[in-house]
C-alpha cells in the first residue's frame, strides 16, 4: 500500500545565523533517510518544496473560488516536502515517518492513497 508523508515545519528555523547549518544538517538527515528506504527495498518518491511565500492558494466557496498569494495555512507550518513510500502497512508507513528529521517544531501526516479509480 502506498502512503504519503507530508513534512510539516516550521520555515523560521531556517532563518537567523544558524539557519543555514540547521538547512544543510536537516538535508543530510534526509539523504540518510533515502539511503535506508533503499537498503531495505522500500519504493519511495519524495521532493522538497520552496517557501511557502511562493506558493498560490485556490480557495472554493460553493462554486466560486478566490486566489491568494502564499499558502493559505492557519498555522505557523507549513508543507515543506514529502515522501511517497510503498509499505505493507500503517504501522511500517509510521515506523519510516518517525525517522523523517523536522527540526524544531512541526509534524508528518501520514496518510494512505486512494490510487485513481479505485472504490473505497
Amino acid at each position: 500500500m502506498q502512503y504519503m508523508l507530508m513534512i510539516h515545519e516550521d520555515e523560521s528555523v531556517y532563518a537567523g545565523p544558524d539557519g543555514e547549518a540547521i538547512l544543510a544538517d536537516t538535508l543530510a538527515k534526509h539523504m540518510a533517510l533515502a539511503e535506508a528506504l533503499v537498503a531495505a527495498g522500500v519504493p519511495f518518491s519524495g521532493e522538497r518544496l520552496k517557501a511557502a511565500s511562493t506558493a498560490t492558494t485556490i480557495r472554493w466557496d460553493y462554486g466560486s473560488h478566490q486566489i491568494h498569494d502564499g499558502a493559505f495555512a492557519e498555522s505557523h507550518e507549513e508543507l515543506g516536502g514529502f515522501y511517497i513510500i510503498t509499505v505493507d502497512d500503517l504501522d511500517q508507513a509510521l515506523e519510516w515517518a518517525k525517522r523523517i528529521p523536522v527540526p524544531g517544531k512541526g509534524s508528518v501526516e501520514v496518510r494512505p492513497i486512494w490510487p485513481m479509480g479505485a472504490e473505497g
